[in-house]
């Protein structure tokens, strides 16, 4: 009987884990908080054996006043069953959040309220070890209290539906449950990442370096640089020209040599591949200030928006800022019905993947840390390398980091040199591609073991 309890604690924390892993992977840090009597620190053991290369990644610590981050390392606290047993949430994560810098998640392990009376049989029966939990969560009271101690909610996913693993039904199970309508609300564990609001100092706002690809884009290079707007920052500006049939290289040496200065240099750079996710690579490469974002030289994105991209980091609002073409009537001829209907697809597709809200997948301005894109180059090597724009590879692993994304609306606006670079249906049926592999691995994943 003992080997049998042993058996189904091990599966059950092993599949926890698998899906704290799937955040984490890619983090600095994992440290677990004030773990309780009971806990025999099995999430944290597949943890640290999971990750790769094997470092000390992992580490435990006892009491929330001996937490000590460094401000630039991307770090999850887990906090395994703690508020089930906890009679002041709002004082717990308030506490924490005096300790943490905006680049830490907590990373939570809930019982389900719904199956309460399991349970607290399971620990009258002895199957479950310790104290019976005193407090079980609503998702409505969940929310209510993190919003109160100065967080929010990035995501919420259910967890292990059936605590076996049954020569791998049980592993089918609990990848396939977390998807279906109803049945996802009977897990038996909740997994749950929240993220400090914290704005920036305003002493000490973020210097951004503003990346511009440019292919045949001769007549809107000078209009960039003039219509820049003051971020009241360091700031930036590196071209990234990729095979121009026009003089673009040669007008951007021009503005380069009239507008650069101490104070906004301008850098410029020759892709050797091709694409925009190649362009945008390559400039992100060669970035040396502290967050990074993107411009299209086509102008349809208004460089005097930058600045509500850069303030909604600042604000603290998210760690990812992505741009939404589809909240205002668009610019006469800005965007074909049928590329704003792929669009809208695209875009209710993958928020469902994700399990996060997206108005546009594929407005080309996006905005993040630099030291997460590095993570985000990681992330990609092991995912695939085929996305033709670049947007996927930088929104899946913000969502999967749980970065925070935020949608900035803008409005879209008609070109007024040049002609698209996209190719609707070659690019499109690759955009597919993407969906559907998204689908499977972001929804889906897999059990590690």
């Amino acid at each position: 009987m003992r080997n049998f309890i042993q058996s189904i604690r091990g599966y059950f924390y092993r599949v926890i884990a698998s899906s704290i892993f799937v955040v984490t992977e890619f983090y600095d840090s994992v440290i677990q908080v004030s773990p309780l009597k009971q806990d025999d620190l099995l999430i944290t053991n597949f943890l640290n054996n999971w990750f790769k290369p094997k470092e000390s990644r992992v580490s435990v610590i006892a009491e929330v006043q001996d937490i000590a981050i460094e401000k630039n390392q991307r770090t999850a606290l887990l906090l395994n069953g703690n508020l089930n047993y906890d009679l002041d949430i709002q004082a717990t994560l308030s506490n924490i959040k005096k300790q943490i810098s905006r680049n830490t998640r907590l990373v939570m392990v809930m019982y389900n309220p719904l199956l309460s009376p399991l349970f607290i049989l399971a620990a009258k029966m002895g199957i479950r070890r310790g104290d019976i939990p005193v407090t079980f969560i609503t998702r409505e009271s969940f929310y209510d209290l993190v919003r109160l101690s100065g967080y929010e909610v990035v995501t919420i996913k259910p967890c292990v539906f059936f605590p076996f693993s049954a020569l791998g039904i049980g592993d089918l199970i609990n990848l396939i449950f977390p998807n279906i309508p109803l049945i996802q609300n009977l897990s038996l564990v909740h997994i749950a990442v929240i993220r400090p609001v914290i704005a920036e100092q305003p002493e000490k706002l973020p210097s951004i370096s503003i990346i511009i690809p440019a292919r045949n884009e001769f007549g809107n290079i000078e209009a960039a640089l003039k219509r820049m707007p003051d971020f009241g920052a360091k700031v930036e500006i590196i071209f990234v020209e990729g095979h121009s049939k026009d003089n673009t290289w040669d007008e951007i040496e021009r503005v380069r040599q009239s507008y650069n200065s101490i104070d906004r240099p301008i850098r410029a750079y020759r892709q050797t591949g091709k694409g925009k996710a190649d362009a945008v690579r390559l400039g992100f490469s060669q970035a040396q200030h502290e967050l990074v974002t993107i411009l299209d030289a086509d102008l349809t994105m208004p460089p005097e928006m930058l600045p509500r991209f850069y303030q909604a980091y600042c604000d603290g609002l998210g760690d990812f800022i992505n741009g939404n073409r589809l909240t205002y009537p668009m610019e006469g001829e800005a965007m074909q019905f049928l590329n704003r209907l792929g669009n809208i697809f695209f875009a209710k597709v993958l928020s469902y993947a994700m399990g996060q809200r997206i108005g546009d997948s594929l407005c080309g301005t996006k905005l993040m840390s630099r030291e997460d894109y590095v993570r985000m180059t990681k992330w990609r090597h092991q995912f695939g390398d085929f996305d033709p724009f670049g947007d996927y590879e930088l929104l899946f692993p913000a969502s999967q980091f749980a970065l925070g994304i935020i949608d900035v609306p803008i409005r879209y606006l008609a070109r007024i040199y040049g002609s698209t670079n996209i190719h609707r249906f070659r690019h499109g049926f690759m955009l597919i591609k993407m969906v559907f592999v998204a689908l499977i691995r972001l929804k889906l994943g897999r059990i590690y073991g």
